[in-house]
């Protein structure tokens, strides 16, 4: 009876978790606003609680963070929005120094090093389809800000969202220890102490690796940005900002940030010299980011491997959008917690303990032989247990 009702118990909570996620895929794009002001409230909730035992009220504290995390935000997109949007402008100018640095650097070597047929590849065609294409961007870009200009909804949704998220993030941060008590207060009694457990491990996890790794790459993109600034790249701050922001999965901001510089580096100046600077650069970051950064911020036993958070971002995005984006990480420490929970279920449960029996059986043959060498056929078999001989 306990049997077959801890079977239906699990049906039902499948079902639930199915209704849930085909909810959060319908409703997705209503649900982006919430998850964003969700986030923004579980990483301010840690600097609200220390404020809360300094004596602080918790409508208090939760307005302190909000009003830091607003200027932070406001302050940062008023310094870079200006100075990416001028990379990109110089980057955007300086497409055809790229055209021609890859028509008569890299195309060459390329076919010497690969013994490629210059035939196969014909650099001046693409080249000439390009400029021939080039004039046609405009056409397209007036067309995009006709229907964006016409699409009224659109615009009044991105306002309301602009709006919405700070919003109901200040609320959330307010609120968030007494929805999380009243949640905890509805769970089974029987089912509490397990929910409890994995979700305190579940935040563990997703705590140390997003706020730990959120400081990780904003440090990593100013090392970068300055660095390549420093060295001269006419674009460094743009690498330097790509750099800290891939750095999320290891090795990959890293990998894209330092062939994109060493790409500038080449096109800009035609030296080893700058080469070597965008060298030096990413060696110390990567020291930085080894020695400092990851086991200060992030610690190295958080479970979320590099695999598995490119499976859960590129996963999420597919079959979500953007909001699966923002729930990918949170999704994937909670599997994990979940994974390891019905593992150390099993290894208690009697499939993995149960072991076989002690006293192995031996086969014990009463052979009848002839004088001339032959074996009686009727030959009996006779099965005793090994420390246990017939007597």
């Amino acid at each position: 009876m306990n049997q077959a009702r801890d079977v239906s118990r699990r049906w039902q909570l499948l079902a639930i978790a199915a209704v849930i996620v085909y909810l959060i895929w319908l409703l997705a794009p209503v649900l982006m606003p919430f998850a964003v002001a969700a986030m923004l409230a579980y990483l301010g909730d840690p600097l609200a609680d220390r404020l809360e035992r300094w004596g602080l009220s918790r409508t208090w504290a939760a307005t302190i963070v909000f009003l830091v995390l607003l200027i932070v935000v406001v302050g940062v997109l008023l310094l870079l929005i200006p100075l990416i949007a001028r990379q990109v402008e110089n980057l955007v100018n300086n497409l055809p120094r790229y055209g021609d640095w890859g028509q008569n650097v890299v195309w060459p070597w390329l076919q010497a090093k690969l013994h490629l047929d210059p035939h196969t590849f014909d650099s001046d065609r693409l080249l000439q389809m390009i400029k021939t294409h080039i004039g046609s961007i405009g056409d397209v870009a007036t067309m995009v800000l006709g229907k964006v200009s016409r699409s009224g909804v659109g615009i009044v949704v991105w306002l309301t969202n602009l709006v919405l998220i700070p919003v109901v993030a200040f609320y959330l941060l307010r609120d968030w220890d007494r929805l999380v008590a009243r949640i905890d207060g509805m769970l089974p009694r029987s089912l509490q102490p397990t929910i409890a457990r994995l979700v305190r491990e579940s935040d563990k996890i997703l705590g140390a690796f997003v706020r730990g790794q959120l400081l990780v790459m904003l440090v990593l993109g100013v090392f970068y940005g300055a660095g390549l600034e420093l060295a001269g790249l006419s674009v460094g701050l743009l690498i330097g900002m790509l750099a800290g922001l891939l750095s999320f999965v290891p090795y990959l901001g890293f990998i894209v940030g330092f062939i994109a510089a060493i790409i500038a580096a080449l096109v800009q100046f035609g030296d080893w010299t700058h080469v070597l600077l965008v060298c030096a650069v990413f060696a110390v970051g990567q020291l930085l980011e080894g020695y400092v950064l990851v086991p200060k911020l992030v610690g190295d036993k958080i479970g979320l491997h590099p695999v598995a958070v490119i499976f859960a971002v590129l996963a999420g995005g597919y079959l979500f959008g953007f909001l699966g984006v923002l729930l990918a990480l949170p999704a994937a420490s909670v599997i994990i917690v979940l994974l390891r929970y019905l593992i150390e279920r099993y290894r208690m449960s009697e499939l993995y303990t149960e072991q076989g029996s002690e006293d192995p059986v031996i086969a014990e043959v009463d052979v009848d032989v002839s004088p001339d060498g032959k074996v009686d056929p009727d030959t009996i078999v006779v099965s005793t247990p090994r420390g246990r001989p017939d007597e």
